[in-house]
């Protein structure tokens, strides 16, 4: 296993393809420009006019428009370093036989989809095409976000250390034998919602004893969020910073003792299993 939280030194003028640059890939290409890659050398895609002139103006990059470009991802691509895809699952395998013909043998694509086998991408590609598969999460968006990512057969190290860099400018990366990617969709991918869904809860509660709603989810938000702070710094261990606040006897022992007697630790643990079972599930439906 490999991991890198701090960008490596690369050629800023490599170029980079994002066919899509939505939510997840957007972040992806802010990290790389925030980290000092130059804009010429990047070329992005979007449907609207409307979004590639917001995306010009905001990085000063190149976007071709698929609704007046029928072929903008095609040209987008051509003569890239790297290409990442950047569209939903369910339309990789069509945009990888949309533009295998504008890549060069060396070009690595990168898939930022859940679910899609690096099998079921280099089956649309040209013979040999370095493929890396990724999951990321939504905290990429912030800097701070995880990223396992899997090489298939035909990706060379150095180019496996470069793409390796360019997502470490957006946070952890991890990477892992592809067989682990469900597991880290799971912990990582899904993980943002599994917080989410307990801020929620925690400013349900806090309503519920009587705080005014505004002011209770403001609580929980700035806990949650100066909490998982404390977590990114080196070394950080939760069990004994759990334990430094969790006096004998005191309030935040009786709470945890509740969560342990509701069962908690597996609840977690089910939710997570259900999330990769159901990760395997769309790549086979995916492949099928």
């Amino acid at each position: 296993m490999t991991s890198a939280s701090n960008p490596l030194m690369l050629s800023a003028d490599r170029q980079l393809a994002f066919l899509g640059a939505g939510s997840m890939n957007g972040a992806i290409l802010r990290g790389i420009l925030a980290a000092g890659h130059a804009p010429g050398a990047v070329t992005a895609t979007l449907r609207t006019n409307a979004k590639a002139a917001a995306l010009r103006d905001e990085t000063g990059i190149t976007v071709f428009v698929g609704e007046q470009e029928p072929d903008a991802n095609r040209r987008a691509a051509a003569g890239a370093d790297v290409v990442f895809l950047g569209v939903k699952p369910i339309g990789v395998q069509a945009l990888c036989r949309e533009i295998a013909g504008s890549l060069r043998p060396d070009t690595v694509v990168v898939s930022v989809a859940a679910a899609v086998t690096i099998e079921a991408i280099s089956a649309c590609l040209n013979p040999g095409q370095p493929v890396i598969r990724t999951m990321p999460n939504t905290p990429l968006m912030v800097g701070m976000g995880a990223v396992g990512l899997s090489a298939g057969d035909h990706v060379t190290d150095a180019a496996l250390a470069e793409v390796v860099a360019l997502f470490a400018g957006s946070g952890l990366v991890h990477v892992v034998p592809e067989a682990q990617l469900d597991a880290v969709s799971a912990v990582s991918g899904s993980g943002p919602a599994y917080v989410f869904y307990l801020v929620d809860a925690m400013a349900a509660a806090g309503v519920e004893l009587g705080l005014a709603p505004e002011l209770s989810m403001d609580l929980a938000r700035a806990t949650v969020a100066g909490a998982g702070k404390m977590l990114a710094a080196p070394g950080a261990d939760p069990v004994a910073m759990r334990r430094s606040v969790t006096s004998p006897n005191g309030t935040t022992e009786r709470a945890i003792a509740e969560f342990e007697a509701g069962g908690i630790p597996g609840i977690i643990a089910r939710g997570a299993r259900a999330a990769a079972d159901r990760a395997a599930q769309i790549s086979t439906e995916l492949a099928g």
